[in-house]
């Protein structure tokens, strides 16, 4: 050991000499200088402290050799590196296989159904909004020009048939009450008289063509009964609700002057709407009136609204290329409104469908997956092609064959394990 000591201290020295003999050549006095003045501190030094920097050397001499033998040796050493067993198998038509040898998988967390083809709806998505039924709506307007002097029932006031909306003063109606009362008048007068019979004819037929025009400014009949009754003309005309319902909208403020023609109030049933929908024009040749829209509302996510079509537009919109799509809904609880933004499924045929809940769907980017188990140790993740029933339930319409195990629950932990084999 000794003698291996020797030849390498000696290996080391031969490399080192050259070095030596450069630094020598090039600056050696100044070399020199500095040892010996080095080398006078020393030994002016106490022995004690002489002892303390001699251990000192020693240990710096012994790391330098540690450190050049570690650089100037070379050691080879074959690392083995044992390739990764992942048992997972990667198809061409994207299908995943993943073995788990000696694990079984928890039956309460991953829970597997029999995969089964029933019929379903085939349903096309369509957007809209509701409105009021513009059948069941009114619009009240000046029959007359005339100045509103009062008005009864403001914005979202409820109103029934014959419920007074405003009042209205106006000359034409005037002077149709008076023309009235002396037709009435007339009538009566001729009605003693036996011998007027023709010019009693008359009368009466005056007297329904004042009452005619009574009505056409605005009036019903039971301000025709009471104008007769008291033998007095009206001041005002009160116009009425001709429905039951809501006041929608008023054009008119106290006092404002009307023109015949113009609109004072719109009224509304809100228990009756329309859903407007747009189709567009890929899927024109699937719609037809009567098809059935199952609806659905931000503010009820889980109700849905059943309506049927009954109009489809004779031309596609200009702009937003779409076919405008009709429905009318029975709003007998009061939920809805009008202009609510509407997400609503037409359905447009039957079809075969496996259905699975959403659990058993696993979405990456633009493709769904489903995870069948084909052995004891074995699953397989299977893309497939299908839509949404509803929020809780998928319709697979291909990608899977009845029969098949499909894991309905769980399939989004066990798609990990797939991940990580990816990886």
């Amino acid at each position: 050991m000794k003698d291996k000591i020797l030849s390498f201290l000696k290996q080391l020295a031969d490399k080192v000499r050259p070095i030596a003999d450069k630094v020598l050549h090039f600056g050696g006095h100044h070399l020199l200088v500095a040892l010996a003045s080095v080398a006078g501190l020393y030994w002016n030094l106490s022995p004690q402290n002489r002892h303390r920097v001699r251990l000192a050397a020693y240990a710096f001499t012994i790391l330098s050799m540690g450190i050049v033998l570690g650089r100037i040796t070379i050691v080879n050493r074959i690392v083995k590196i044992e390739a990764s067993d992942k048992a997972l198998k990667v198809e061409k038509s994207g299908i995943l296989e993943l073995k788990l040898p000696g694990i079984k998988l928890n039956p309460e967390i991953y829970i597997f159904q029999t995969a089964e083809k029933v019929q379903v709806p085939i349903d096309i998505k369509v957007a809209g909004r509701l409105a009021f039924n513009a059948e069941k709506s009114k619009v009240l307007s000046a029959r007359a020009p005339g100045r509103v002097e009062h008005i009864y029932a403001f914005e979202g006031a409820e109103v029934n048939v014959g419920s007074p909306v405003v009042e209205i003063y106006s000359p034409e109606f005037v002077s149709a009450q008076q023309e009235y009362l002396l037709s009435s008048r007339t009538a009566k007068v001729l009605e003693t008289s036996k011998t007027m019979s023709d010019l009693l004819g008359d009368a009466r037929i005056t007297q329904e063509a004042a009452a005619n025009r009574i009505r056409n400014l605005g009036a019903g009949d039971g301000d025709i009964k009471a104008i007769e009754a008291n033998g007095k003309t009206q001041a005002n005309l009160i116009m009425r609700s001709p429905l039951k319902g809501v006041l929608v909208k008023r054009s008119v403020e106290p006092g404002s002057a009307v023109n015949s023609g113009d609109v004072i109030a719109t009224l509304a049933d809100p228990k009756q709407l329309w859903f407007l929908g747009n189709v567009f024009e890929q899927d024109l040749r699937l719609v037809k009136q009567g098809q059935k829209l199952t609806l659905q509302v931000e503010a009820y996510p889980d109700k849905e609204f059943v309506a049927y079509a009954n109009y489809l537009a004779p031309a596609i919109d200009s702009q937003t290329r779409a076919l405008l799509i009709r429905a009318e809904i029975e709003n007998a609880d009061n939920l809805l409104r009008p202009d609510m933004y509407v997400s609503a499924k037409l359905t447009t045929g039957m079809a075969d469908a496996i259905v699975v809940p959403q659990t058993a769907v696993v979405r990456i980017r633009e493709i769904r997956y489903v995870i069948i188990k084909v052995g004891a140790e074995t699953f397989r993740r299977i893309p497939v092609k299908g839509y949404d029933l509803n929020s809780k339930a998928f319709a697979i319409t291909e990608g899977v064959e009845s029969g098949s195990r499909i894991l309905a629950e769980g399939a989004v932990l066990l798609n990990d394990r797939f991940a990580k084999q990816e990886d």
